[in-house]
């Protein structure tokens, strides 16, 4: 199984690319961790509308064909650390590859929201994109470990 994260944004500082590497290189063959990044559409004056349409086109083709679709959302389910890996079991064992969707600056268009095969909700607080790409990377690593026994996660 691979584990895709189709992001919208680029040019991030070098500390969220620092802090995602280190999550991904501890990640098991089984479930290695690729990242897309999108170009954000181009805003400018009242085009968000557009922008937003840019944005669900080039998702909609990066997402690898067959995958489930996890789609982060304010409105999402709140999983805990157990239940994400509770899933990840569940999707190893199902077989096939996950797309995790981070969208811009204005969220994502409805239609990317309608290919999701689940909403997950991060956090309840607003975050920053460069530092949700390095949370749900720690987390799937974290569930990782916590699937394999390994002590890196604490109740």
């Amino acid at each position: 199984m691979k584990l895709y994260i189709i992001a919208v944004g680029h040019k991030m500082p070098g500390w969220v690319e620092d802090a995602f590497r280190e999550y991904t290189k501890r990640m098991p063959r089984e479930a290695q961790i690729e990242l897309i990044e999108l170009k954000p559409g181009q805003r400018s004056g009242s085009s968000v509308d557009k922008a937003m349409e840019t944005e669900r086109d080039r998702i909609l083709a990066a997402l690898p064909q067959g995958c489930r679709k996890i789609i982060l959302d304010e409105r999402g389910a709140a999983w805990t650390t157990m239940k994400l890996a509770e899933k990840l079991a569940g999707w190893q064992r199902d077989g096939g590859d996950v797309a995790f969707v981070i969208g811009g600056a204005d969220g994502l268009h409805p239609d990317v929201k309608q290919q999701a095969n689940e909403l997950l909700q991060l956090s309840a607080l607003t975050l920053p994109h460069g530092m949700v790409r390095v949370l749900l990377a720690e987390q799937l690593y974290r569930a990782v470990a916590v699937n394999q026994g390994h002590p890196y996660h604490r109740e």
